[in-house]
């Protein structure tokens, strides 16, 4: 009788997942799988688009190999750099990296015509001018402001219709410390000065983005994106990609602790508030205490590609249900002589 009541309790019939002993201690680092089995599915012939972080172009280039539709609606220019004209397509609009929830959320609202920055171009010291929310998205940069207005124009036209026809979205969360113009607010991806512009302490400010402020950045996002396009689904991650460096007084370390938590939470929040939004666990895979030591770098920041693979695996095996994978690349994790592609990443250029 005592036996039976010590087992009548919330955690007596709980399954193997929701316990660390048997769900992660006792699981084999490749085999880990924190993903719900209930998750997001697609299929191949649904226009799906990415955005956000460096991790972001990561996800485009395995849905590429896997034979998924991804959608583009601004394709970039022929260039005789192969490899950086391939890097350039996993990208569904030229906007490049969007690192904070407060640049996703103005992409949207320039894209719509709510939101028109007071800034227009960054002269560099070559002379050329870049547009300061894209800046490494032209490497040959433009010979005036005024070429800058046109192509911004045109980008900001394709990502109107980014937004309209994808079906699904997936946006990689990267930071929550970013770069604004103080007289309108304008969140921009690298502060001036570093891939153009000169830097103003008066004009420019760092802000370190909250839970809430984050969250509210999101929602409003979302609702913009539902009204414009009802049907659309989106599916968030949180890159494991360290923070680069920290302008916040304190240890680099700590600023990650911050931004990875933070953001974390925000995609939470986000998806208990609004349907249709889910939750890839590619960061819990990649930090998890039996595969980090696997699957970063000598810079113990880089995802190395078996860290990358079993990542996508795990997105691939859940995006695909019980359907059968058909014409896919393979996604060996054994393959960790493979180099990984190289991405665009202004983040980068902060300490180079």
């Amino acid at each position: 009788m005592w036996r039976e009541r010590m087992a009548d309790h919330p955690y007596a019939t709980l399954p193997a997942e929701r316990y660390w002993r048997k769900a992660v201690a006792g699981v084999p680092p490749f085999a880990l799988d924190p993903t719900r089995p209930e998750a997001f599915q697609l299929t191949r012939h649904e226009k799906i688009a990415t955005a956000g972080s460096c991790f972001a172009q990561e996800v485009a280039r395995v849905l590429q190999e896997a034979g998924y539709t991804y959608h583009v609606t601004e394709a970039p220019p022929a260039r005789a750099d192969r490899t950086r004209q391939e890097a350039e397509t996993r990208f569904s609009a030229r906007y490049g990296n969007v690192y904070t929830t407060r640049h996703l959320l103005q992409l949207f609202q320039r894209s719509v015509g709510t939101f028109k920055p007071a800034l227009v171009a960054w002269r560099r010291e070559d002379g050329r001018y870049v547009d300061p929310f894209r800046p490494s998205m032209e490497p040959d940069g433009f010979a005036t402001e005024e070429e800058v207005a046109a192509a911004r124009d045109f980008h900001l036209a394709c990502v109107r219709e980014l937004w309209r026809t994808l079906d699904t979205l997936v946006f990689t969360f990267g930071l929550t410390e970013g770069w604004i113009d103080r007289q309108d607010g304008a969140a921009l991806p690298v502060p001036p000065g570093v891939m153009g512009g000169e830097w103003d302490r008066d004009r420019y400010g760092p802000v370190n983005g909250t839970v809430a402020s984050m969250t509210e950045d999101m929602l409003a996002f979302l609702d913009g994106l539902r009204e414009l396009n009802p049907a659309s689904r989106v599916v968030l991650t949180v890159s494991p990609i360290p923070i680069i460096a920290t302008v916040e007084d304190r240890h680099v370390l700590v600023s990650n602790s911050y931004t990875k938590s933070a953001l974390r939470v925000v995609a939470d929040e986000v998806c208990r508030a609004r349907p249709n939004v889910f939750y890839f666990p590619s960061y819990e895979v990649a930090t998890a205490p039996s595969t980090m030591a696997r699957y970063f770098g000598e810079n113990l920041r880089s995802i190395n590609e078996a860290g990358l693979r079993h990542v996508m695996r795990l997105f691939l095996r859940h995006a695909e249900g019980a359907a059968p994978v058909r014409h896919a690349a393979p996604l060996d994790l054994q393959q960790q002589a493979s180099q990984v592609g190289q991405v665009i990443c202004d983040e980068e250029a902060l300490d180079p």
